[in-house]
């Protein structure tokens, strides 16, 4: 497991030499660390990234994704049998890569272990989440940009 502090000083000088992707490999640890707004994803000619829509507060384009459902209840009759991929952070909810793009999966949607589903956003690191299981997507629970907890439930599988 890496320090805490070594983490800590890896973004600092990140921030410090405006890099927005860090991988450090050994043979002990693996660290990947991303500092972009999903915004950022596509550089404008001018080359300031999206800075323009951030500083106009302009929110991160939407990606259709399924309602969630109204109550713990309707959670409950509509997920039976399923497996449920929780989040394993709190953070931001993003269903694709950059605003532009199509997100990783939707309902409907094969997915293997090591299948990327979506980005969480912690502390402005953003933190690529795979399925972890096989299946296919029958229902996404939360909205792109939504806040999401520890544990809650981000999507529901149907085992293969």
């Amino acid at each position: 497991m890496i320090d805490i502090r070594k983490l800590k000083e890896l973004v600092r000088l990140m921030v410090a030499n405006e890099l927005t992707e860090l991988d450090l490999r050994d043979s002990e640890e693996q660290v990947t660390l991303r500092r972009q707004w999903p915004e950022q994803a596509i550089a404008s000619p001018g080359g300031n990234g999206g800075a323009a829509a951030r500083e106009s507060g302009a929110a991160p384009a939407a990606t259709a994704v399924a309602d969630p459902p109204a109550g713990p209840s309707a959670l409950t009759d509509q997920t039976d049998g399923m497996i449920m991929i929780e989040s394993p952070m709190v953070g931001t909810f993003y269903a694709a890569p950059n605003p532009d793009a199509q997100a990783f999966v939707k309902a409907g949607s094969a997915v293997g272990p090591e299948t990327p589903i979506c980005i969480i956003e912690a502390m402005k690191i953003f933190n690529e989440i795979k399925a972890e299981c096989s299946g296919t997507i029958r229902r996404v629970l939360v909205r792109n940009g939504e806040s999401v907890e520890f544990g809650q439930p981000l999507f529901a599988v149907e085992p293969t």
